[in-house]
Order: structure tokens, then sequence, then C-alpha cells
């Protein structure tokens, strides 16, 4: 099966591929807000955006996914990042999800979310 790698980045930060398919399965790495001045509901859906163009660019999309991994820095942000989610995903075809709270890489990143689907 092929493999295809989209947006792959270089140093000095790691060195990885945002978005990965194998034949009809498209893996999404664990993507975080571009503007980290958001409050939670702001890079939840800054990162929900960045999901959709990634799945476009595989030639995919949300009612697609069939597995969700979301990061939390903080209970207290969870009903509205959820709220943002829900708004989002494909209600008659939601994937697998788990989330938990823990520290990110730096403290203004409130959420981090990384998916796999398929074409």
């Amino acid at each position: 099966m092929s493999v295809t790698r989209h947006d792959v980045t270089s140093g000095p930060g790691p060195i990885m591929s945002r978005c990965v398919v194998r034949g009809d399965t498209v893996y999404v790495c664990g993507l975080t807000a571009s503007d980290t001045s958001a409050d939670i509901k702001g890079q939840t859906q800054q990162i929900l955006d960045k999901i959709d163009g990634y799945l476009a660019t595989a030639g995919s999309d949300k009612s697609k996914l069939l597995q969700a991994n979301l990061w939390v820095t903080d209970t207290a942000n969870f009903p509205a990042m959820n709220e943002i989610w829900n708004a989002w995903v494909d209600p008659e075809n939601p994937p697998v999800r788990a989330c938990v709270f823990t520290k990110l890489a730096r403290p203004e990143i409130l959420v981090e979310i990384m998916v796999t689907g398929y074409k």
C-alpha cells in the first residue's frame, strides 16, 4: 500500500507529518491552535478547522472519522470545549473518543486533538 505524507515539518521543533494517508486510512497528528491567545472555544474551533482541512486534503471528511483523542489542560474548560466539538462532529457518524486532562507542551495551549479516519 502506498503512503502519502502531508505537511511534513522540519526542525528545530519535532520532525513529523501532520497528516499521513496509508491506503484508505487517514491519520491526523495532534493539532493545537495557531492563535493560543484564544479561549478554549476559539482554540477548539481552530483545531477542528485544521482537521477539516487535512481530511479534505486526504480525500475524506469528518463523517469518516473513526477515532479522536483530545487532551485538555483544565477540567473547567471541558463543557465549553465539548460545546464546540458537539456542534462540529457528524452526529450520524461520531468517532470513538477519549478525552484526557493533562499539561501540554506550552501553558497557553488549552487543548490538543488527534484523529484517525478513512477515505
